[in-house]
């Protein structure tokens, strides 16, 4: 399973990065949406992508819709993480094509509901039990 992780800070970069690493995805990650989706043309789609929504050059909610007005993305996983908390903001977010919504601060469990909400297999993942 490969992630891409979107977002202009590096600490949340790096740790999204180690949080999906950890339930068994390769990552790679990238500053801006425009990044991402050169990083995209140049790789092919990923199984998810973590999208921030402030972001210079290209903004997540524009990379969401290039990103759904793609056939070749069709079956990319996109979850907002972002700070922004209006309901209009999650509104347009989720019918600009996002498929979870996650508010920063978060933490790995959070991460890992959403992504099992989405139905994301995570073969690094810890099963049941206890650890």
């Amino acid at each position: 399973m490969r992630a891409l992780v979107i977002d202009d800070s590096r600490a949340t970069r790096a740790i999204l990065s180690r949080i999906l690493q950890s339930l068994g995805f390769s990552t790679a990650d990238a500053a801006d949406g425009q990044l991402a989706l050169t990083w995209l043309a140049d790789h092919g789609p990923v199984d998810l992508a973590l999208v921030d929504w402030n972001m210079p050059v290209l903004d997540g909610l524009s990379f969401l819709k290039i990103v759904r007005a793609n056939p070749a993305y069709a079956s990319m996983k996109l979850l907002m993480v972002t700070t922004e908390s209006d309901l209009d903001r999650m509104i347009a977010a989720l019918e600009a094509g996002a498929d979870e919504y996650a508010m920063k601060p978060f933490t790995a469990g959070v991460i890992r509901e959403k992504l099992e909400l989405l139905g994301m297999e995570m073969p690094g993942a810890l099963t049941g039990g206890v650890a």
